[in-house]
């Protein structure tokens, strides 16, 4: 299974936990077991184990154990160590047991002299059943609470993630589209840098690094050619010479945006970004902070490569 089936697999089985635990469409026995799948996938060993006792019954001797008597609200005496040890389906069972058994309950249709003893006797009984339902349903609620949150997590989760994909995805499709109408050479080279990432190494890292400058440089001729020319920005005269690769691609967004202080950003931007890409042998950069500054040169084109369509529009 891929990751991106595996990640659909678990966002709709939390979709579907999520609506029979609200819906009240399962009872417990079945919703443990389905959670249980879940947690497979992606629970932490707590609450595989808490799940597990809900199927088979608690015991005294492990930790986790006690700690969810504690959180499903089971001891009837903490201090003798006294509860409800049962899994949860024996709680469902005994809560509509307890029913029936209420259901059936009369008050005595008897005179004379034990009769009021008869309706007291049975009153207490009706109402120590009563009270057993409503312990024994709190035991149930904690429990499907707790489940509730646990998928919950899961599912808002997976949800973002997939939300994420697709709006990255959306807007990758867009760029590579923009970067082949305008500068193919430089996708070409993307697949080089991300092999090179890939490994780890510090020679692969500089060399990626290499490749983004040039990926830079290379997109600079592609949307603004070098010329013997000078462009005025911010007061100061800019040279457009082959060398001045910065320079090109600044006054490419003087001529498409309008908004100073966005121009000041992406002037800034490339600014580090060049720098950072360019220093020397690369030893002082990690493998996280490569792939940081490959993944902010792709974002680059692609804001800039934008600003032409807003200037087209």
């Amino acid at each position: 299974m891929t990751q991106q089936s595996r990640s659909q697999h678990v966002l709709e089985l939390a979709r579907e936990l999520l609506d029979d635990i609200e819906l009240g469409r399962a009872e417990g026995e079945r919703l443990i077991l389905k959670a249980s799948r879940l947690a497979r996938w992606v629970g932490s060993d707590e609450t595989r184990a808490w799940l597990k006792l809900e199927m088979s019954g608690y015991n005294s001797s492990d930790p986790i154990s006690l700690k969810y008597m504690t959180l499903t609200g089971r001891w009837t005496n903490y201090e003798e160590k006294k509860g409800w040890w049962g899994p949860l389906a024996q709680q469902e069972a005994l809560i509509a047991a307890q029913k029936a058994k209420l259901a059936s309950m009369r008050t005595p249709d008897i005179g004379g002299e034990w009769a009021n003893l008869g309706i007291l006797n049975t009153h207490k009984a009706m109402s120590e059943t009563a009270s057993m339902i409503q312990k024994i349903s709190g035991i149930r609620s904690r429990v499907l609470a707790l489940l509730h949150g646990f998928v919950s997590e899961i599912y808002y989760a997976k949800e973002f993630d997939s939300l994420s994909e697709s709006i990255f995805e959306r807007y990758q499709r867009d760029v590579d589209a923009r970067i082949v109408q305008h500068c193919g050479d430089v996708l070409s080279k993307i697949p080089a840098v991300m092999d090179r990432l890939a490994s780890g190494e510090p020679e692969a890292i500089s060399q990626a690094l290499s490749t983004c400058r040039r990926i830079i440089e290379t997109f600079a001729d592609s949307i603004y050619p070098p010329s013997d020319e000078t462009v005025e920005i911010g007061g100061n005269v800019l040279k457009l010479d082959a060398s001045k690769h910065q320079n090109r691609i600044n006054a490419f967004v003087s001529e498409r945006c309008d908004s100073q202080s966005r121009k000041q950003r992406i002037r800034q931007n490339l600014g580090n970004l060049f720098d950072r890409v360019s220093s020397g042998v690369h030893k002082d950069v990690s493998p996280d902070e490569a792939r940081a500054l490959f993944l902010n040169t792709y974002l680059f084109l692609g804001e800039i490569l934008h600003l032409e369509k807003a200037a087209e529009s």
